[in-house]
């Protein structure tokens, strides 16, 4: 049987992952998370072989969240369902340790597949994704600007290009706003850029929105 951690802010998508995978014969969800504080604390009383999770929610991210729980348990495999497309993170995500990466546009029956395959301990990747990894080993050092940002400057750079000004990033990501601009700062000095409006063609330019 395989056991299954959801994590996820929104209760209906937790919801909505529980009811698919009750679906499925061979796997199970023993718990559900809100947020990365709870799935860490859950760590140590759950044991669970798949973890679930979205890449953008309030406090620890993600990203970060992937890395804590590989090096807590190495032998925990990540599926990462996110709103974000996969030009944003699936490589990130990848190379945190996660073994899959999915949009919430995948249908239920591919979500059951990725859950199987990384169960076996392989990695499951869609044909967009494992073209995108083509092309980062293929570019090695020929990187595109934002590769060169942090994770979280990635996530402040994809809210300021949808449009998001300082205290709504603020807000969504549970930072001050003295800290998300520290981040907007670092953001348009790597990019060599000066203006919000600047950061919100390159995001479209580069399809990270």
């Amino acid at each position: 049987m395989t056991r299954i951690l959801v994590v996820d802010d929104h209760s209906v998508v937790r919801k909505g992952i529980t009811q698919i995978v009750a679906e499925s014969s061979g796997m199970e969800v023993v718990g559900e998370a809100a947020t990365g504080e709870e799935a860490l604390e859950l760590s140590h009383t759950c044991g669970f072989d798949v973890v679930i999770l979205d890449i953008a929610m309030p406090g620890r991210g993600g990203l970060d969240l992937i890395r804590e729980l590989k090096a807590r348990n190495p032998s925990v495999k990540v599926i990462v369902l996110s709103m974000y497309p996969e030009e944003q993170y699936a490589i990130r995500s990848l190379r945190e340790g996660a073994s899959a990466y999915l949009t919430k546009g995948h249908s239920p029956e591919e979500l059951i597949l990725a859950i199987k395959t990384v169960a076996e301990g392989k990695r499951y990747l869609t044909p967009s994704v494992a073209e995108g990894l083509a092309a980062y080993v293929e570019n090695g050092s020929h990187r595109l600007p934002h590769e060169t940002l942090s994770d979280r400057e990635m996530q402040v750079l994809v809210l300021i290009g949808s449009g998001k000004q300082v205290s709504e990033i603020a807000d969504e990501l549970s930072l001050s706003i003295k800290t998300v601009s520290t981040y907007r700062s670092r953001i348009l000095l790597k990019l060599n850029m000066q203006t919000n409006a600047q950061l919100i063609r390159y995001s479209l330019q580069y399809g990270l929105l």
